[in-house]
């Protein structure tokens, strides 16, 4: 990396940001799924200055370790270094992850997508243990401090528990909501629930934004699939649709270009071109109007088939594009990104195709 490093830090010159640091990651024989998710959530900003601040605030604690201390120390370490680019190894935060959980034990590929989800949701996991311990221990602090007629809150048995809403909820966590409408009653009955990410089916030369349309497009149930409308107390027609109520922070967008193929018995990649823009409204959405995002990171499966291929990542920061490639990191145009919609033959030699966004909404502190 030491050529390729300073390479970078020429290319970049005087405009080297402020404070930045651009490090590549060792692979350990099968690691680039990691890798490559990792340094898509370094460079989320927001996520970043938070996961920072906790191992500030947490350092001088003798914690045990666990997913989030590892990926907190991973941060601090690349943020803190004398060099502006180099490699680091994190190899804690790989043990760590294959003690945690069996799937990435193997030196088989494994998917991003997979890891990406279950480790937010770990995180997601130990923030709220923490949270609850602390809360316990207030609650057996001495009597002196506890309000004489019982709990501060004043709720029975804590009948009604609030869900705790962590810092990683307030970065990725939007609100889906399915709305069912009884064509017998005309009755519509919503329920929500919460994302991290949204997976989106993909057709062959195609956008993001016809993605989403289909994703929330009316579906209507009938024959079989017909709906319990509790109004009618019958099985009715009735219509289906999903909407975003409330978008997240950082959209994060996985494309299904993996697909299950009944007459193969196998999953088969779907190499098909689709077109995401580096600005994307999100429209039809239950909130408000419009919202605007800026894409900057893409996490790229390269390869052929989803049982072997390799893992790279695209990285916007300070308005450069960066290539990540586990220990190499270069610049790149940004007119580069579209080399990975995909292709529009069947069968093409390209074999780099996007598979996870992530889009920061605009007008919410950006600065990347």
């Amino acid at each position: 990396m030491g050529a390729a490093g300073s390479k970078l830090e020429k290319a970049l010159g005087d405009q080297f940001p402020e404070g930045e640091r651009y490090f590549g990651l060792e692979n350990f024989g099968n690691t680039c799924y990691c890798n490559s998710v990792l340094q898509a959530l370094y460079f989320c900003v927001p996520f970043r200055e938070q996961l920072l601040d906790y191992y500030g605030n947490n350092k001088s604690l003798d914690a045990e370790e666990n997913l989030l201390t590892c990926l907190a120390d991973l941060f601090s370490q690349i943020s803190s270094q004398k060099k502006k680019t180099g490699v680091i190894a994190p190899k804690r935060f790989v043990q760590r992850l294959k003690k945690q959980n069996e799937l990435f034990r193997s030196y088989m590929h494994q998917d991003a997508h997979e890891f990406l989800n279950f480790l937010l949701n770990e995180l997601v996991d130990i923030l709220e243990k923490e949270a609850q311990a602390a809360k316990t221990d207030q609650e057996t602090s001495p009597p002196s401090e506890k309000i004489v007629n019982g709990p501060k809150n004043g709720q029975a048995n804590g009948v009604h528990k609030e869900p705790l809403v962590t810092w990683v909820h307030k970065n990725f966590q939007g609100i889906l909501t399915n709305e069912t409408r009884c064509l017998q009653c005309e009755t519509v009955t919503a329920r929500d629930e919460t994302f991290f990410d949204l997976s989106l089916d993909i057709e062959q030369n195609s956008s993001i934004t016809s993605c989403l349309k289909n994703f929330s497009s009316t579906e209507t149930l009938n024959a079989e699939d017909k709906f319990f409308c509790d109004k009618c107390c019958s099985l009715q027609e009735a219509q289906k649709r999903m909407k975003i109520k409330k978008p997240p922070h950082i959209l994060v967008i996985h494309l299904k270009r993996f697909k299950y193929m009944e007459q193969l018995g196998r999953y088969k990649k779907l190499s098909y071109r689709v077109v995401f823009p580096l600005e994307l409204k999100l429209s039809n959405t239950v909130e408000e109007a419009d919202i605007e995002y800026s894409l900057f990171a893409v996490v790229v499966h390269v390869g052929s088939g989803p049982n072997h291929g390799h893992y790279v990542s695209l990285v916007k920061s300070h308005n450069h594009w960066l290539f990540f490639d586990d220990e190499n990191v270069e610049m790149i145009d940004e007119s580069a990104v579209q080399t990975f919609f995909g292709s529009s033959q069947e069968y093409s030699s390209n074999t780099d195709h996007g598979y996870i966004l992530f889009y920061e909404s605009l007008g919410s502190g950006n600065r990347n």
